[in-house]
């Protein structure tokens, strides 16, 4: 029986070595081996002296696989492990920190509240002598504590990995892998609009308002500074969540009327968000309404002309029916900025055509209905 059990082993055994095994099989091998040897988790993990004998090292790196699988591999890395590769050696430095590679990344986490106006506000701020060299850049405070205050926060080793790269003297200011890591440190200041500023405060609840937005990588949330209104200083915010901002809708300064072009399609229902400021000195936000029905009109849509009148009535329907914030009316035809000191300034128009957009307003509303 023993004999018997030798003879088919060493059967199989030489049949094995006859095989052809296609060439992926040893790339892949070759793969993997490179991953857990490099991988710094890894060597947390199962710490091993490797073998610098190994057949497997001397022979064939991922530098050997083909530009199509190797491409497909880095694509899919996330940032961290993008830094940590690119550390490796050259070569491999010069195809992580590709802008294909990183625009892709840049668009996931930071696209859907980058505007026109953030982009023009980098290329302002990586052409800037106070980029890097200046001990101060547009925060205001010392460039050198900003560091130290990152690397004593950050000491896993993903914030390290980010650490690292930002130091490199060859990432260039150019590239987006640089606009990436700004963003995700907290370096670059970007223009944004904040939902329902100064922690939902109740003069501002359903309102939007520009603000310059740092992300704090400790909280993932993010730092706002709004413009000063009048005399009144700077107003700062932190821990703004994400759900709270967007990217401007318009690319025009808070300052500027906004020139409407859908006043001769409103009708009662429909979603708008109008300018509001409380005097000229202030500047813009964008408020959320309804269309809502005039007082001659009872409602029923079959005998309903509102939406041909020359008079618009806008409904603020987080107030309480009778308080003076509750209703507005505009002029269809020749609609400008309307308003007093008393009762503040309603500026430009813009109809809300995407649901998305509406869903955003609608989880902002309040508890309970304003004075």
């Amino acid at each position: 029986m023993l004999l018997y059990l030798l003879i088919t082993c060493i059967s199989f055994f030489l049949f094995f070595k006859s095989l052809c095994l296609p060439t992926w099989v040893s790339k892949t091998k070759t793969l993997f081996s490179f991953y857990f040897y490099k991988n710094p988790f890894m060597k947390i993990l199962h710490p091993t002296t490797p073998d610098l004998a190994s057949p497997v090292l001397n022979q064939m790196s991922i530098l050997d696989l083909p530009d199509l699988p190797f491409d497909c591999i880095l694509d899919l890395l996330p940032p961290s492990e993008l830094c940590s590769l690119s550390r490796v050696c050259t070569s491999l430095r010069e195809r992580c920190v590709s802008d294909y590679l990183w625009e892709k990344h840049l668009i996931t986490k930071w696209g859907k509240i980058l505007g026109p106006a953030a982009h023009k506000e980098w290329q302002c701020y990586r052409s800037s002598p106070y980029h890097l060299d200046s001990p101060h850049h547009q925060t205001g405070h010392p460039w050198l504590a900003k560091i130290i205050s990152l690397i004593r926060s950050h000491s896993s080793i993903f914030r390290d990995d980010y650490r690292r790269m930002i130091d490199a003297p060859s990432v260039s200011l150019d590239s987006t892998m640089s606009f990436y890591l700004s963003l995700e440190t907290g370096r670059f200041w970007f223009p944004a609009q904040v939902y329902n500023r100064e922690n939902g405060h109740v003069g501002f609840m359903l309102s939007c308002y520009d603000a310059q937005l740092s992300y704090d990588t400790h909280t993932n949330t993010f730092q706002a500074r709004f413009p000063p209104h009048g005399r009144r200083a700077i107003a700062v915010e932190k821990d703004v969540t994400w759900e709270r901002i967007r990217a401007a809708p318009i690319d025009a300064s808070p300052h500027h009327l906004y020139i409407s072009d859908s006043l001769k399609e409103l009708k009662p229902g429909d979603h708008v968000e109008i300018q509001w400021r409380r005097n000229k000195e202030f500047p813009y936000g964008w408020w959320y309404s309804v269309v809502g029905h005039l007082d001659s009109c009872d409602g029923n849509l079959n005998h309903c002309h509102c939406h041909i009148s020359e008079i618009v009535v806008l409904e603020f329907k987080q107030y309480t029916i009778g308080s003076r914030w509750r209703k507005t009316m505009i002029s269809r035809k020749d609609h400008r900025e309307k308003g007093n000191e008393e009762d503040g300034f309603y500026g430009g128009i813009r109809k809300l055509n995407c649901k998305e957009d509406i869903a955003r307003w609608t989880c902002l509303w309040p508890s309970s209905f304003l004075e």
